[in-house]
């Protein structure tokens, strides 16, 4: 193999190998996920469906921090204005329950409920992924 060939190859190799910043805050359905503080992420959508939000962590949570599928997220801040970005629709979540506020009183409504509180697995909010546009 050609020296210069070599080294494209080696250079080409680093780059695949090294980490996607921007993937690691894309998501599903173009939501963005932006830290807040720790322990405690923001899921930023176009929209204000629940399941975008749902599906936005739990795609985060499987894909970039590699937790099981089995792991609770739960909602520190409802919807509201993201701290982040600025924009008016974001949901904080976080996956420690010591920082989760009480469950909502009567449990969890729907998915649109977007209540600080409101928990569910990651798998179940993974599903939400496949819900078609339009269709929480």
């Amino acid at each position: 193999m050609k020296p210069a060939t070599a080294a494209t190859v080696l250079a080409a190799s680093l780059i695949l190998a090294l980490p996607d910043v921007s993937a690691a805050n894309a998501s599903r359905h173009s939501t963005r996920v932006n830290p807040v503080s720790d322990g405690v992420f923001e899921v930023i959508a176009r929209s204000g469906s629940g399941y975008l939000f749902w599906c936005g962590a739990a795609d985060h949570v499987q894909r970039v921090l590699r937790r099981p599928w089995n792991t609770s997220l739960y909602i520190y801040r409802g919807l509201g204005p993201s701290e982040t970005t600025g924009r008016r629709s974001a949901v904080q979540f976080t996956l420690d329950p010591n920082l989760a506020a009480a469950a909502p009183a009567g449990g969890y409504g729907s998915v649109n409920s977007l209540q600080a509180g409101d928990t569910m697995s990651v798998l179940r909010a993974h599903e939400y992924c496949f819900v078609p546009f339009g269709r929480p």
